[in-house]
């Protein structure tokens, strides 16, 4: 119909399509429908209005079913109670620094987190915990689905009430001790089956049990139940093996998991030392909707070399707006190294197992408190450091007490932790302030002073663009 056509009326049609897929497709429906319509006028004087009607009424049914299944759509999106902003980026490395906000604390990344194994951490208290600057502490599933129950734990509020702790916590799913407690393991499709070191008892760990038992301890973040192997293990099969089963049981995990409103479950990165398998696991978890990853099956005796490499794979691959947790890492010079690789998140033992045998930790390594040449030096373990230890007591006071009264593991711990959460504060300044590859030379030449620095230190800080001085 020509608009100058005499004895013919013009019908302006105005759908107004916004700038969003989903309108724009029912825009475009809706288009292809009028015109059908028209095209079956066949006088377009007498039928053009009641054809138009007829649109009209198609058009408001088809709108009101497209918005009720786009709210469907939009309610059955929950939106993941952890958030994660990246806040600065290194220019020469992949370091980052970033904020998580969690339901119990907001966290800043780099983070350390102490390993409160049963809800404690040997010799300390909550608040001289809080008071070492952590905002984020881990506890076992394993061990706390044990001792004292989870069933225990939830009947007080969880494990923030009953440990009376006020800031973030991350439970693992009791996977690592299909490897610390192997001799007592035996690993299906179904789960783990474990004899209870404690009573000897037997017992199953399925995904879903991991998932039941973290949902009634409460955690923060929670981590799926995966299929560890060895990182020296040789047989290529068993770690692929491991890998599928590890996406195999994220999944019913996932479908386990009823607290997604205010727990983040996040998967882990398998594939031992086979970069080929830790890329194909990484596809696949990214098919997953979760707030965060997590970086395992590492630091279990492999060479350091073999290490950082699976790192940096890993942290290629992973989404850069998530936060990456490299799980099992917390000697000072792997921290950097690995917060240069692109990590965030991190946690181990080593702090407190450390400081039972009696050693302070220190930018240059550690100091061994329990040798005679430090009987009669009176300077604190650290004259920048600010923990209560160093403002009190001197290195000679501790070499009296190191591994001989408690007294001295509460002492050192309290030191050790903190220094962890000063590290990671020092590196985060020095990624805002665009001098992180300074502070790296600096650091390794505190370390290892004659520059003898171990060849993987220098590949892996290399590969991210920093060589050290020599």
């Amino acid at each position: 119909m020509a608009a100058d056509e005499p004895g013919h009326q013009v019908h302006v049609i105005n759908i107004d399509i916004q700038d969003n897929h989903e309108e724009a497709t029912l825009g475009g429906f809706l288009i292809c429908e009028l015109a059908t319509i028209l095209t079956s006028c066949e006088d377009l004087d007498n039928d053009i209005d009641e054809a138009l009607q007829e649109f009209e009424i198609k058009r408001v049914i088809i709108c009101a079913v497209c918005v009720f299944d786009m709210s469907v759509s939009v309610a059955n999106k929950v939106k993941h109670p952890l958030q994660f902003t990246v806040l600065a980026q290194c220019p020469t490395t992949k370091a980052r620094v970033g904020k998580m906000v969690l339901p119990h604390s907001e966290v800043d990344t780099p983070v350390f987190m102490p390993v409160g194994t049963q809800g404690t951490m040997k010799g300390l208290l909550p608040q001289e915990i809080e008071a070492t600057g952590s905002k984020l502490i881990l506890g076992n599933t394993y061990h706390l689905g044990h001792r004292p129950g989870s069933s225990l734990i939830a009947a007080q509020g969880g494990l923030h009430r009953f440990m009376k702790w006020d800031h973030g916590l991350l439970t693992d799913s009791g996977g690592f001790q299909m490897v610390s407690l192997l001799k007592l393991a035996e690993i299906t499709e179904e789960g783990v089956r474990f004899q209870s070191p404690y009573d000897g008892s037997a017992s199953v760990l399925t995904p879903e049990r991991s998932i039941e038992i973290q949902n009634e301890i409460g955690a923060d973040i929670i981590m799926q139940l995966d299929d560890v192997v060895s990182s020296t293990c040789p047989d290529r099969d068993r770690v692929e093996e491991a890998m599928h089963r590890t996406v195999r049981w994220l999944d019913r995990c996932l479908e386990a998991h009823q607290r997604k409103a205010d727990q983040s479950l996040f998967p882990i990165v398998q594939g031992g030392l086979h970069e080929g398998l830790r890329k194909q696991c990484v596809e696949e978890l990214l098919k997953r909707d979760v707030s965060g990853y997590a970086i395992g099956g590492l630091s279990g005796g492999e060479s350091k070399d073999q290490f950082w490499r699976m790192v940096q794979v890993s942290t290629d691959l992973l989404p850069k707006d998530k936060p990456r947790y490299l799980m099992g890492v917390g000697v000072a010079v792997d921290l950097v190294v690995c917060v240069a690789l692109g990590c965030d998140m991190f946690d181990c033992v080593f702090p407190t197992r450390t400081a039972r045998f009696g050693c302070a930790l220190v930018d240059e390594g550690q100091l061994n408190l329990s040798k005679s040449k430090f009987q009669k030096d009176f300077r604190p373990i650290d004259d920048s450091c600010p923990c209560s230890t160093c403002s009190r007591h001197s290195r000679a006071f501790l070499h009296q007490i190191a591994t001989h009264e408690t007294s001295a593991c509460h002492l050192l711990s309290v030191h050790n932790i903190t220094f962890q959460m000063r590290l990671m504060r020092r590196m985060a300044e020095a990624i805002r302030t665009r001098s992180f590859p300074e502070f790296i030379q600096q650091f390794m030449l505190k370390v290892f002073p004659e520059k003898d620095y171990p060849t993987w230190i220098s590949d892996s800080l290399r590969a991210v663009g920093v060589t050290l001085v020599n």
